[in-house]
Parts: C-alpha cells; structure tokens; sequence
C-alpha cells in the first residue's frame, strides 16, 4: 500500500520541523511538502498533489481557513486538517464552511494527529471533542457579514472615520454598526464587544 503524502504548513519553525518528524515516523506517511507560509500552500499542493495537508490556523500572512478554503478550491481531493493553539468556538463553525476535514488542538498527542490524517483520507472528517462541545456550547454568531467586518477593523484599532473610508460608509452608519455590535453581544463598550467576538471566534 502506498503511502499517504502529507503537506504541513506552518510559520513557526520548530513546530513544522516536530510536525515533519512526528509525521515521518509513521511507516504509511509521507511528507512531501513544508511551508512557511498561508500563499505557498497552494503552489506546493499542485506541485506534490497531497492527499492531505496538515495546516496552521493561525499562520501571519494568509490565514489557515484561507488557505484551506483556496486549497479546496484548487485541489478538491486534497483533505484538510487545521491545526490550532486556542479553543475559539466560532473558528471551528467557518472550518467548517471552509470544508475542512479535520480541526485539532496542537495539544493533541502525535499518535492521534497521524489517526487523524489517515481517517481524513479515507473520507472522515474529524473535530476535536473539546472544540466541538466548546463550539455547541456558544452557538451561532449573531453578528451580520457587515458587522463583524465593521468590528474587524475596530478591533485593528480604526477609528469610525478610517473604517467608514475602508469600507466605502458612512460614519454615522459605521457607528450605528458598532452601536448594534455591543447591543447584540450584551457588551459594555466596543472594546468589551471586540474580546467577547474574539473569544468566541467570531471575528478573524
């Protein structure tokens, strides 16, 4: 039986090099490509044809929902299987949207996470019990597209006048957003709001 191929993805360093060899120790795995980067997914994926791409969440360029949803895109036979630090409930509900077949803490011990991609490639798809019971839990994201773009940008740190130009709106359209955004999440303030959307996911 041949080996499954294996893309990993990562921008830090030494937790793709752990990701490489943990993933090299398995005799039915193979990994055919490394990156650094979310925008060299896809390049290295139509070049080695994986059957699996292991990828960060959290990567500084191209985020991993990005990458996953671009790769789905390209290379529809190429499973996914994000990886992420933090248990944000909201991310797992747009991995899923993203047809990501896999979403697992890097918590996770390395003999689980090469189970994982072989169930992946058979065609399972698998989420984490602790994020999927997390993500149960809060529910779906009350906030509208605008909305959580609005509140993207605040939580960047733009004022009303920056993200009314951003976004091509009004300032009084942008604060009447905010205003809705901190009513609709029981918030005190726009800052309350940013970290109560953050923790549950809901903004990128």
């Amino acid at each position: 039986m041949r080996a499954l191929k294996v893309l990993v993805a990562d921008d830090q360093n030494m937790i793709r090099g752990a990701l490489v060899a943990l993933l090299e120790m398995e005799h039915d795995l193979r990994v055919v490509a490394s990156v650094d980067r979310g925008d060299l997914v896809i390049a290295a994926a139509r070049r080695c044809r994986p059957d699996v791409a292991i990828i960060d969440l959290d990567m500084s360029d191209v985020g991993g929902l990005t990458a996953a949803r671009m790769l789905h895109e390209s290379l529809p036979s190429c499973r996914t299987v994000i990886l992420t630090g933090l248990a944000r409930p909201g991310v797992i509900r747009r991995a899923l949207a993203a047809r990501v077949s896999g979403f697992l803490l890097k918590s996770t011990p390395s003999e689980r996470l090469a189970e994982t991609v072989r169930e992946v490639a058979s065609g399972r798809r698998i989420i984490d019990p602790h994020l999927a019971v997390i993500a149960w839990d809060v529910g779906e994201n009350p906030l509208s597209e605008r909305e959580v773009e609005v509140l993207r940008h605040a939580a960047l740190g733009a004022e009303p006048k920056e993200i009314a130009t951003a976004l091509r709106l009004s300032v009084g359209t942008v604060r009447n957003y905010l205003t809705t955004v901190v009513v609709k999440l029981n918030a005190r303030n726009k800052v309350d709001a940013v970290r109560i959307a953050t923790e549950a996911g809901w903004i990128p």
